[in-house]
């Protein structure tokens, strides 16, 4: 009996020792769960210049007195085929009811493998993917970037919505395109962009803690900044989205767009493209912008903004746009020679022009931010579009030319008669422009195709006068000396 009894007592010694030293399981919290990560994006900034790999980690903490199970953690997006994950030890682009234990965490590693030789529907210039992670009453993502392509990246990875300041003049003569990821800031110099460079912007929704949500991708040159870009007409500069691939080719609206700041003088464009944007440039009050040989097309809103600005433009294009294609806003100084602005398509004018400013959207009326002069001269330009009127006049000075001064010669315009009735002395300030316009005579060769190239029976044709200094036209042919064609192109026969 002694000896049973020595038994149970042993055993049951030795069952509370094993007790003592097995785990306790604790709880899985129930309810909402958030996680904290190291990083709220994993970049991998090297640039390839081979097929070649690349591999970072995040740590996922789990900041709860309780276990959490993460339901799923997965890689998403178009291009999460590039990366490669593995959770805590896991393989895998997706893996299941992962556990972190009470004030614990876990590494997440993922690995992208990038051929910059791949064409750019395969490899864009900015890889973009995500790590999602499900819990049982919400998602949060990780953002994935990488950079597919051997190019010149500006700003670096950690320049993404912050200040890059360019001290000094800056030429982009390197070969290889330029990649402007995120905003970048011209300041205290010059950048010149010289013939025959491919500048690409990245842009898309960014969350910032002082500016909430936004659209980046913009070149925006600051006060003591300035901007020269130097196309030629043999090799011009084309300033675009970084999204190559065919389906983008028209895609409006993928990225912001340049804005020339506030008393930014001596700003210059010539033979460029500018495309594919929310606005195409933006000059701000005192500023000053002079293009020659230039396009601005395929924009969400307005293609040329001026605001209290100088601007002088010739032999430009401006088309496509999801609203006014020109609109100058609290006066300013404005001269267009040789252009063509047309507005197909949309509920929109070619030509805004107004000599105040209001600080509250127009959908919720206008509270006045200011009134300024307006001087604007159109010579031998083309105003024209869809709609029965193409121009908006705006005047809040009202007294008299001093305030809101227009004037164009030779041009041809598409206004109706309730502008003639609020501005019934228009025609005395637009000389030798027609006033009957033929709608079944074709302007141009084909504006559905956006070819704005002048029709044979165009009344655009030698209906221009001699201007000083611009013998060629958009595409450099000559243009007639004695009676050149209205708009930025002449007709070749």
């Amino acid at each position: 009996m002694k000896q049973v009894f020595s038994y149970l007592l042993a055993s049951a010694f030795t069952l509370a020792i094993l007790w003592q030293c097995s785990p306790i399981e604790e709880p899985v919290k129930s309810g909402a769960v958030v996680l904290e990560f190291s990083t709220d994006t994993l970049r991998f900034d090297t640039v390839f210049t081979a097929l070649g790999s690349a591999t970072r980690s995040i740590k996922v903490y789990n900041r709860y007195k309780e276990r959490i199970r993460i339901a799923k953690v997965s890689i998403a997006g178009e291009m999460g085929g590039k990366f490669r994950m593995n959770v805590d030890g896991i393989p895998s682009n997706e893996v299941e009811n992962v556990e972190i234990a009470p004030n614990d965490s876990l590494y997440v590693f993922c690995e992208v493998t990038v051929d910059p030789n791949q064409p750019l529907s395969e490899s864009p210039f900015v890889i973009e993917s995500s790590i999602r992670f499900e819990t049982n009453e919400g998602e949060q993502e990780v953002l994935l970037e990488a950079w597919g392509q051997n190019a010149n990246y500006i700003p670096s990875r950690f320049g993404k919505g912050t200040l890059n300041l360019l001290s000094g003049d800056v030429t982009w003569d390197d070969p290889k395109p330029y990649v402007i990821y995120g905003w970048l800031f011209v300041d205290n110099g010059t950048l010149t962009i010289p013939a025959g460079a491919r500048i690409y912007i990245h842009g898309g929704l960014v969350r910032n803690s002082e500016l909430g949500v936004y659209n980046d991708g913009r070149l925006w040159i600051l006060d003591n900044g300035r901007l020269k870009i130097e196309g030629t007409a043999e090799n011009p500069v084309i300033i675009e989205g970084d999204r190559l691939e065919e389906a983008f080719d028209d895609e409006r609206g993928q990225w912001v767009g340049i804005y020339i700041g506030q008393n930014s003088k001596n700003n210059t464009i010539t033979h460029t493209t500018i495309r594919n944007s929310f606005f195409g440039v933006y000059v701000d009050s005192a500023a000053t912008l002079t293009a020659s040989h230039t396009q601005f097309y395929n924009t969400s809103s307005t293609a040329l903004v001026g605001e209290h600005a100088s601007i002088d433009l010739q032999n430009c294009l401006i088309y496509n746009n999801g609203g006014n294609s020109v609109q100058v806003v609290h006066g300013g100084d404005y001269n267009f020679d040789h252009c063509t602005v047309a507005s197909y398509g949309v509920d929109a004018a070619a030509l805004a022009l107004s000599n105040f400013i209001c600080y509250v959207p127009a959908n919720l009326g206008c509270e006045l931010g200011g009134v300024y002069r307006l001087n604007a001269n159109f010579r031998n330009s083309i105003f024209f579009g869809s709609k029965d009127n193409e121009i908006i006049l705006s005047d809040f000075i009202q007294e008299g030319r001093s305030g809101f001064n227009y004037n164009f010669e030779n041009c041809i315009v598409r206004i109706d008669e309730d502008l003639l009735e609020d501005y019934p002395d228009f025609y005395d300030f637009c000389i030798n422009c027609p006033r009957e316009l033929d709608r079944d005579t074709p302007l141009f060769v084909d504006v559905n195709d956006d070819d704005y190239r002048l029709d044979s029976l165009s009344i655009a044709i030698g209906a221009g006068i001699p201007l000083e200094g611009i013998d060629l036209d958009l595409e450099g042919n000559s243009r007639d000396p004695n009676t050149p064609d209205i708009g930025c192109y002449e007709r070749v026969e």
